[in-house]
């Protein structure tokens, strides 16, 4: 844990390619959110940022970083590799728990369209190291092998006007086995771009978050 606010640009190994992140812990923080981007989109997401700054006024550390190099995204099969982006939040997340002003922080995800399946993914296989997951948008179907295997809890937030990915996060969502629920949104489309949907989003999420990362909660589970 550390005791003062750390805001910085950092560099996270991925063999074999180095991934460029923005790290953000407030002073006392106890858990981490790590961001798993959709397909196109960066670090430099401006609704996952909007999320990540809602997290941080909470006391909770962020993690945004880019699942692909510039020129690894630029081949738009990459953007749906499923293994590989799973691969690359794995690797993100040995890393950050190795860093010591994150010594002993609980992990969530926050995953977004095709991030989210890879936090899920990446949920079941490193299991209990993983205490939360929160899919915005996203497509847990992708993840249908393991979903029987994620141990985290897990929120399904998705738009009322997105009925595709609706439909798709309803049969994701009878097939997980651990502690889950889904949040529709109303009015709101795939992106959220709705006056006060994203709002809706960042405080589900912090809810989400808090109650299952919460220093009580991970003593237990240790």
């Amino acid at each position: 844990m550390s005791l003062v606010n750390v805001e910085e640009l950092v560099h996270i190994p991925a063999d074999p390619v180095t991934l460029d992140g923005w790290l953000v812990l407030p002073g006392g923080a106890e858990a981490i959110v790590v961001f798993a981007h959709g397909s196109g989109s960066s670090r430099h997401s401006p609704r996952n940022k909007f999320v990540a700054e809602a997290l941080q006024g909470e006391g909770l550390g962020t993690l945004l970083f880019d699942l692909l190099t510039r020129e690894e995204d630029a081949l738009y099969a990459n953007r749906f590799n499923v293994p590989l982006l799973t691969d690359r939040l794995k690797s993100a997340t040995r890393w950050i728990v190795q860093q010591p002003k994150a010594k002993g922080l609980a992990v969530g995800y926050f995953g977004a369209s095709t991030g989210a399946a890879a936090s899920l993914w990446a949920a079941a296989d490193l299991g209990k190291d993983v205490r939360a997951v929160v899919s915005r948008g996203g497509r847990p179907d992708l993840a249908g092998p393991v979903l029987d295997r994620v141990e985290a809890p897990t929120l399904l937030i998705v738009g009322g006007r997105d009925y595709a990915v609706i439909d798709l996060n309803r049969g994701a969502y009878k097939r997980l086995t651990a502690v889950k629920d889904m949040k529709i949104i109303a009015g709101a489309t795939h992106l959220f771009e709705e006056h006060g949907a994203l709002e809706q989003v960042a405080h589900a999420a912090a809810e989400w978050f808090i109650r299952h990362l919460s220093s009580t909660e991970h003593t237990t589970a240790a």
